[in-house]
């Protein structure tokens, strides 16, 4: 539901006709691709801000770093009537997945959920983490754009937030709980911000989060 909410507000402000118009291909593609890669940016970004120390530190260490990337300007050159600087988006991903190995197994892994062409999705990938993070840093500085305010839930409610209650972040961090705990939504542990998706960084202790992230991602976009 939560990630629904968000690709509304992809339609409503522009996002997904931009993907479309930049990709040549139909908008209800563009959102089917949205849809699936979408749990996985959040995934990614959740990760970072744990990284940062969680909970509402993990948020602004996030949002500082976005906006080291470019911040809110990021959803902007998305949106505008300018090339999209792709570069960007690119470090956008670099950051919060941390490999282009796992930016390859992501659009893979949505390629099989969605039948989309893989190759598209990989393009897709870069101009939709910048519309997340571009989304985020909006409302992180203080701006009242409705995206960013949704996306913003989301990571709070996921890290244990104490100002980020949203309705939309609720529903998500529930839905988290249940993929990772087995039913309830997980009370955030000590000295941890991740609440339910607390492992999330290496579910299973491999060394690795790449299975993981594409864990919660195919999970959350049925």
């Amino acid at each position: 539901m939560a990630a629904a909410d968000f690709i509304n507000i992809l339609q409503q402000t522009g996002g997904i006709a931009a993907i479309a118009n930049q990709l040549g291909i139909p908008p209800a593609m563009a959102e089917a691709g949205a849809g699936a890669l979408l749990p996985a940016i959040v995934g990614g970004m959740s990760k970072q801000a744990q990284a940062q120390g969680g909970g509402d530190a993990g948020l602004g260490g996030l949002a500082s770093i976005l906006g080291s990337l470019g911040g809110a300007g990021l959803a902007d050159n998305v949106l505008s009537d300018e090339p999209t600087n792709v570069d960007a988006g690119n470090s956008v991903l670099g950051t919060i997945f941390g490999s282009k190995e796992v930016s390859r197994t992501v659009a893979d892994h949505a390629a099989g959920q969605t039948g989309i062409d893989p190759a598209i999705l990989k393009k897709m990938l870069p101009i939709l983490a910048m519309l997340a993070a571009g989304y985020f840093s909006h409302q992180a500085g203080g701006g009242q754009q409705q995206g960013g305010g949704i996306l913003s839930s989301i990571l709070g409610s996921v890290l244990g937030g104490g100002s980020q209650q949203g309705g939309a972040g609720g529903m998500l961090g529930s839905v988290l709980g249940s993929v990772l705990g087995g039913g309830q939504a997980q009370a955030a542990p000590a000295g941890g911000g991740l609440g339910g998706l607390g492992s999330l960084i290496d579910l299973n202790h491999d060394g690795n989060a790449l299975d993981d992230i594409l864990g919660m991602a195919g999970k959350l976009a049925r």
